[in-house]
């Protein structure tokens, strides 16, 4: 599985204290410094069956409702709706109360009502699925791949 990074990702990495070391042993990890064009282009060439943006801040969730697409995960996600393939959006601000790990602790964060309505409004997005756990989008991850094998199954018959 190719996992692509931009420079924002890798920093927000460091923060977290996740070494880019650990996720080279579960994915191709992919550096991009080409403002997108080559992850998106791979789009065009059949080789991906599906986007997966995790996690989506309220910013990206808001910029993937409306239909901005200035940065590697909004194009991504864009693009591949636009040529059919489906998207998984693990947003994170999908509840009035939210627990989640900031770089040194734990804090309680109060989503506002925008955030929420653009969380619903991603959910009418064609091609589009959002998850709002860990949960939730290794169930929705299992779905597609139970999608794929029977279209795999079905084609080759």
């Amino acid at each position: 599985m190719d996992l692509f990074l931009s420079a924002a990702a890798e920093e927000v990495l460091g923060i977290y204290e996740i070494p880019l070391e650990r996720l080279k042993t579960r994915f191709r990890v992919l550096r991009d410094k080409t403002a997108s064009a080559v992850p998106v282009g791979q789009l065009y060439t059949e080789v991906y069956h599906t986007v997966v943006v995790a996690p989506a801040t309220s910013n990206t969730v808001a910029k993937c409702a409306y239909g901005f697409s200035d940065t590697l995960p909004t194009n991504m996600f864009a693009q591949a709706g636009k040529l059919g393939i489906p998207g998984i959006v693990y947003a994170c601000d999908t509840e009035p109360v939210v627990v989640t790990r900031a770089p040194h602790d734990w804090v309680t964060l109060r989503p506002r009502r925008i955030e929420l309505d653009n969380v619903e409004r991603l959910r009418g997005i064609d091609h589009a699925r959002v998850v709002a756990s860990l949960a939730e989008l290794e169930t929705a991850l299992d779905q597609r791949l139970h999608e794929l094998a029977l279209s795999w199954i079905t084609s080759s018959s």
